[in-house]
């Protein structure tokens, strides 16, 4: 009864530190080492050949382990006692997971968060904002600053405007602006106001009209127009001086062609009569005492001719 009581008690006796630590030697060995026994074996001669393998192996490497040792762990890789076996999923295991990665989950977000509100920012000052305050102004230039601006150049150009044809021009003009603004046209808004300044500046503008005298260069010319071999045209080749005395260039329509052409001389159609007047003038003497073909004054679109003049012009000519 005594022998039995002391079998138990040294059974029940706990591991020394260096007899646990050898034990997890052993079975890391094992692992590490890829031991491996024959399966034909049976497991008493397994045991008993991985048993005498450890033994060389400890013994090569001059440490002594007793049979112990080696028996506790073998025992202890066929129970899997030192070896980890992760618990199965669950919201435990995840929430462990995550709080054991909260500073990796934390710099992630914060990369995330910083990046969003980069996207955002560039979106927002370099797209929405640009857009925002580009209408706002188109806006407040559609209401305020081009109705202003067309008000300003209109009643300067009324003030000016001292014929029935050049008064009919400015308000033409500033109807067409008006329009515009109406259907949101900026763009025919601002056409509407360069015309009227263009207007205004014709209107102000004063300069004669003289018949070129020059020996060298033709006073007239005649042309027998497309259509009627039997018809002629005459015209009188003058230049506008201006009242300093300097010569102007001015847009011409050449009946002829259809297109305007900035000119400092051209020809203006006259009947055959003011043609011959002229042309008798110049032969006198070669110098044509009668020279002034008309004048445009202040305040008028057209210059008011001296002399009966049929209105058309041309640009260019034979000389």
């Amino acid at each position: 009864m005594a022998e039995a009581v002391a079998v138990a008690t040294a059974a029940a006796k706990p591991q020394k530190l260096d007899e646990l630590m050898m034990a997890m030697d052993v079975v890391d060995t094992i692992r590490h080492r890829e031991l491996i026994v024959e399966r034909e074996l049976s497991e008493g001669d397994r045991d008993a050949a991985l048993r005498k393998r450890l033994h060389e192996i400890y013994t090569s490497q001059g440490i002594a382990v007793s049979d112990s040792a080696i028996d506790e762990g073998i025992k202890a890789l066929k129970e899997s006692r030192f070896a980890y076996t992760p618990p199965p999923p669950s919201v435990a295991r995840s929430l462990a997971l995550l709080w054991i990665r909260r500073r990796l989950i934390r710099n992630w977000t914060a990369a995330l968060v910083l990046s969003i509100g980069g996207i955002w920012g560039l979106y927002h000052f370099g797209v929405v904002e640009p857009s925002r305050r580009a209408a706002q102004s188109a806006q407040v230039e559609l209401t305020e600053t081009l109705p202003a601006e067309l008000q300003k150049t209109f009643g300067a150009a009324r003030v000016e405007a001292r014929s029935a044809d050049a008064i009919a021009a400015a308000e033409s003009l500033e109807r067409d602006g008006k329009y515009a603004l109406t259907n949101k046209d900026t763009t025919a808004a601002r056409a509407a106001i360069t015309a009227l300044q263009t207007l205004r500046n014709d209107l102000i503008q004063t300069y004669k009209l003289v018949i070129i005298s020059d020996p060298n260069a033709s006073s007239g010319v005649w042309r027998i127009p497309d259509g009627n071999n039997a018809a002629r045209n005459y015209y009188l080749i003058v230049e506008a001086v201006a009242p300093e005395g300097g010569t102007l260039s001015l847009p011409i329509k050449n009946e002829e062609t259809g297109k305007t052409e900035t000119v400092s001389r051209w020809g203006v159609r006259v009947p055959e009569g003011t043609f011959n007047s002229v042309r008798q003038d110049k032969q006198d003497n070669g110098i044509i005492e009668k020279n002034l073909m008309g004048e445009k004054q202040r305040g008028e679109l057209k210059p008011r001719f001296a002399m009966p003049a049929e209105g058309g012009a041309i640009t260019s000519w034979d000389e």
